[in-house]
């Protein structure tokens, strides 16, 4: 995809959770930013971060982006249809994702992995995982959202801390990741400008045109059911989610 944009399509979940709202997984993301694209129905997305907590409405045409480190949870309101941007396509995917549990399930990576990780298939028993691993992600993120309502960020900077300690032994795959993707994308736009400066268009010879359609629809992703397309480096699934 261009300059390695991850691509995906989501229908919110219509799964009602402890606090009466229907809605996805709270997660955030370490060093991807995330663009929702409303193409129908509405809802909402609600956001936290050291400076507040945040209730984004979303409609047609809406667009919503949210930095690394914004816990998000997309809300379901009515028919909620989303495309799903992605930075760094390929990190999300190779764990960058990771999900609001509770402090003692962060603190754990067994019990974190056994937590977050799917069967694999859409079948019912993937639906009851993805709804108890959401429902999880929801008690430890209502506490995130009360504390900061309430004026204190310190167990949102906490969480941000425990990811951070939780991934940072996958840093090593993600760098390869990105120097294959977004980096040689960004090289490669370089190299095309230093040809077009001494009028050198070789590389537009290589001119082609391409098309794709989803190759699994209905996946159990972070926020909803997902489509998603089997392009290199691009919306695989979250661990079999």
């Amino acid at each position: 995809m261009p300059g390695a944009v991850g691509l995906s399509h989501l229908r919110a979940y219509d799964w009602e959770a402890a606090d009466g709202v229907c809605g996805g997984s709270p997660h955030m993301h370490l060093v991807c930013t995330e663009a929702y694209v409303v193409t129908g129905g509405r809802g909402a997305v609600q956001t936290l971060s050291p400076g507040g907590y945040r209730d984004i409405p979303l409609g047609p045409g809406t667009v919503a982006w949210f930095t690394p480190g914004t816990v998000h949870r997309m809300v379901q309101g009515d028919d909620l249809r989303v495309t799903v941007l992605m930075q760094n396509s390929g990190l999300p995917e190779a764990g960058d994702a990771v999900f609001t549990f509770p402090a003692e399930v962060l603190a754990d990576p067994g019990r974190y992995a056994d937590a977050a990780t799917l069967p694999a298939g859409t079948g019912a028993e993937t639906a009851a995982a993805a709804r108890r691993r959401r429902d999880l992600a929801v008690e430890g993120y209502l506490v995130l959202r009360e504390a900061l309502v309430a004026g204190d960020a310190g167990p949102c900077l906490e969480f941000q801390r425990a990811a951070a300690l939780l991934v940072r032994e996958r840093v090593p795959v993600w760098r390869e990741l990105w120097r294959a993707g977004a980096l040689a994308a960004a090289e490669r736009t370089g190299a095309q400008l230093d040809a077009l400066a001494v009028g050198d268009p070789a590389h537009l010879g290589e001119a082609t045109a391409y098309a794709a359609g989803p190759s699994r629809r209905g996946g159990y992703g972070m926020c909803g059911r997902r489509d998603e397309y089997a392009l290199p480096g691009v919306t695989v699934p979250y661990g079999g989610g």
